[in-house]
């Protein structure tokens, strides 16, 4: 019986490990530009031609000679590695080898390049398998400019398989916007068919980019966090190649038991997305898919957001080489990050320091709409014995300010507390502040006390009597539909309407819906009246919370009216003379 198995004919094998890494228009200028990243570019021109399938890149990056451009896109080439060891310490974005060499496989590749410090430019032109087929000198300033023509000219069954030129566009853009956000401090300059589409401008930062991306993002609902976090404990430190914790583009080869983490998350009682499209990770320089990371953010912001709301979060970790695997995915978007659980627990103190409230992130927001939603959340009024003594503090709080920060100064309506701070004044609404407060003290110590006599609560439904019985009521049958609740939650133990607090309990969700259910339940109602002392204690213990900015419900606690503001709206500029009308 003749032999069915055969090696594939290098033409094929150049094919298919060419679709691997171009796969569209998006893929094409992903890899362009990481390269030009590499090669240290602070402004980057990504020119396209979607009609015609040609894309164009253009650097300023330290370009290449003559002998590096003869060898750029023969197969597996590259500066960046040079041994299986160190695909243990990569700290680039390109390592592969594989992007010009598949491009020269599906189109026509010209790559012109001048080194720094050079004083002659090269033209070449590639034909099948990276060979080179044409060189010539030319003039061109420094860096590089790689024009891709004809893009699976031979292979049009691909082009009829993507998407719509409108939806590569768009692909297009959602990469640049994810590569910026990684790289904030390069310039970036966009063109479609000769003409410019959009620009992105350099910041120091990527909160301060963020807006350009996200224009329905203003800096003040954004808070960007800095940390240095040290190695997980068995991470070699011998020769960390880390990312700086100012940019996350600059390589600093140096020995460092430290790691960074940047993070820049928008207020949730500011901004929210109806979906989770704006939770990002990005480690090293590049954005990845983790979705054990993701899930983390996402509780982490857990009872801050309205119901069906996302957060708006992107995360940048930059961390020791030996920690990754980036050998998962050909396009390098998906990775094997080690320690998961240790990032995951870093990664939530440093949103927990985030949404606190401290003096190092008091922020402006004077927005009307900020009022109305303030107005409308208040509660019905009613009668509730609030009982500050011994107050119980949260725990694990991060960073958190000094429970004198704020000062009680008057309480408006009996709902609404005016307190006093270094930069300005603000209201804070006490019934869902104090609801902000049981809720976190609930979650950390949920207490069951049994209740004598029991509450015998009448007519329940065999879905009723397993709601209460899974969040850990002890309950019995009683009689005739009547049934005993042996154990209560704690702070529902003093309340005369303890009755109507189990039923509500019984109507489903899990242990956390109970806990938000009791806070909101147990907590100080507006219209009731406090004194001076009372108020303060409030305000002390409302600070300490992990998550002072919403309540469990997602609705804004407090309204900042800063001194900046108020003196533009009196109009105090200051001026002797002026300010008199002379």
């Amino acid at each position: 019986m003749a032999s069915t198995i055969q090696a594939l004919p290098t033409e094929v094998v150049y094919l298919i490990t060419a679709g691997e890494v171009i796969d569209s228009l998006a893929s094409v200028v992903r890899e362009l530009v990481e390269n030009s990243l590499d090669a240290g570019a602070t402004r980057i021109v990504v020119s396209l031609w979607p009609q015609q399938w040609r894309i164009r890149v253009a650097d300023n990056g330290c370009g290449m000679n003559l002998d590096d451009l003869q060898q750029a896109a023969t197969a597996h080439s590259t500066s960046k590695i040079r041994s299986s060891a160190d695909l243990w310490k990569i700290n680039s974005l390109g390592f592969r080898g594989e992007a010009l060499h598949s491009l020269t496989t599906l189109a026509e590749l010209e790559i012109l390049s001048r080194p720094l410090g050079g004083n002659l430019g090269w033209r070449i032109i590639y034909g099948d398998g990276g060979k080179v087929v044409q060189v010539e000198a030319t003039a061109i300033a420094p860096g590089t400019v790689v024009t891709v023509s004809h893009l699976f000219g031979n292979c049009s069954s691909r082009r009829q398989g993507l998407p719509t030129t409108a939806q590569q566009m768009k692909a297009v853009q959602a990469t640049i916007h994810q590569i910026a956000l990684c790289h904030p401090r390069v310039t970036w300059q966009i063109w479609q068919n000769d003409r410019q589409w959009f620009t992105i401008s350099p910041a120091r930062t990527t909160g301060q980019l963020l807006p350009q991306i996200l224009p329905q993002v203003r800096q003040g609902d954004l808070q960007e966090v800095k940390l240095e976090i040290p190695n997980p404990p068995n991470s070699c430190t011998d020769a960390i190649n880390r990312v700086s914790t100012d940019t996350c583009t600059d390589a600093m080869n140096r020995v460092s038991p430290h790691s960074a983490l940047i993070l820049v998350v928008g207020l949730p009682d500011r901004c929210h997305r109806h979906r989770p499209d704006w939770v990002r990770v990005a480690i090293n320089g590049r954005m990845v898919k983790t979705p054990e990371l993701e899930q983390t953010i996402l509780s982490a912001f857990h009872r801050t957001l309205p119901r069906d709301r996302y957060p708006i979060c992107f995360l940048h970790l930059a961390i020791s080489p030996d920690q990754i695997n980036w050998n998962r995915n050909p396009a390098k978007t998906e990775i094997y990050l080690n320690e998961i659980i240790y990032w995951q627990e870093q990664i939530t103190q440093a949103i927990n320091k985030a949404l606190s409230i401290s003096s190092n992130n008091l922020k402006e927001a004077v927005h009307t709409t900020r009022v109305s939603k303030l107005l409308k959340a208040a509660e019905a009024k009613g009668g509730y014995n609030f009982n500050p003594q011994n107050p119980k503090p949260c725990t694990d709080a991060i960073n958190r300010v000094s429970p004198n920060s704020l000062k009680a100064v008057a309480q408006v309506s009996n709902t609404y507390i005016v307190a006093e701070h270094s930069g300005g004044m603000w209201l804070v609404e006490q019934h869902i502040a104090h609801e902000r407060i049981l809720y976190e003290q609930l979650c950390d110590d949920w207490q069951l006390l049994p209740v004598e006599p029991s509450i015998i609560l009448y007519q329940l439904s065999p879905a009723q009597v397993l709601q209460l019985q899974r969040i850990g009521l002890e309950i019995e049958p009683f009689g005739e539909q009547l049934w005993a609740v042996r154990n209560i939650p704690a702070p529902l133990q003093q309340r005369d309407d303890c009755a109507e607090a189990i039923l509500e309990l019984s109507w489903g969700g899990d242990l956390q819906t109970a806990q938000v259910a009791v806070a909101c339940r147990s907590a100080i109602r507006n219209g009731t009246p406090m004194n001076q002392q009372e108020m303060q204690t409030l305000l002390d213990n409302w600070q300490r919370t992990r998550s002072p900015r919403t309540c469990p419900h997602g609705r804004p606690i407090y309204l900042s009216l800063e001194e900046s503001a108020l003196a533009r709206f009196f109009r105090r500029n200051w001026v002797i003379g002026k300010s008199h009308g002379i």
